[in-house]
């Protein structure tokens, strides 16, 4: 079992306005460990990881694969966490890089077909449009769980950038909670850009039902 990253450098104060690993976070995890070798053995040189948080997720990932050239790079629109990334890659001695920028926008010519590893834990409660908009704005810890109409205000706009950023051996892992529709989602990567899928894990989590959902070419 590959160890969950030590946050323990983090505080009461920084949760306060960074989203504290939770019940989401940990399917993710699991669903990474779960394809462990094959990620190793794919060799990826990139990985970049959407609304990073407290950057528990792509330190996992570091973990994973252990010592390697590949490249971390995770965004947030949130610059609090965006610090907080940068702190916990360096307690779990994986290299982040974090970029205060929402979704992957500044990102799409420069990791044009070259991301290996894409991660999304997304804002996606199901919440006013207006109140999704106002978190965007506020940049910050709002803006990791309000996700506007059946929670895929944000989710809708990465889902168009997906395919621009994958690399031909790219996967793309997405949470999901059942009223976003998960089949839905599958059905439109592969109809608008032939992204095979599959559900990694799934499981429910007091009243949410959780889904990690790998994308490939």
């Amino acid at each position: 079992m590959i160890p969950t990253p030590d946050v323990s450098h983090l505080t009461k104060k920084d949760f306060e306005h960074v989203y504290e690993p939770a019940e989401d976070t940990f399917i993710l995890l699991d669903a990474l460990e779960q394809d462990a070798e094959s990620l190793r053995l794919s060799l990826p040189r990139v990985c970049l990881e959407i609304g990073s948080g407290s950057g528990c997720v792509s330190s996992f990932v570091g973990s994973i694969l252990g010592p390697s050239s590949a490249l971390y790079v995770a965004t947030d629109i949130n610059p609090h966490a965006c610090h907080c990334t940068k702190l916990t890659g360096r307690q779990n001695k994986t290299p982040i890089e974090p970029l205060n920028a929402s979704l992957a926008t500044p990102l799409m010519q420069r990791l044009k077909h070259a991301v290996d590893i894409l991660i999304f834990n997304p804002p996606y409660v199901p919440t006013y449009d207006d109140e999704a908009d106002g978190a965007q704005q506020g940049a910050d810890i709002q803006g990791a769980w309000a996700g506007g109409k059946d929670g895929m205000q944000v989710t809708d706009v990465l889902l168009d950038q997906v395919e621009n950023l994958l690399s031909p051996i790219g996967r793309f892992y997405l949470v999901a909670v059942k009223q976003n529709d998960v089949p839905a989602i599958r059905r439109r990567l592969l109809d608008t850009h032939g992204l095979q899928s599959e559900i990694v894990v799934q499981r429910r989590a007091g009243g949410e039902h959780l889904f990690v959902v790998r994308f490939s070419r």
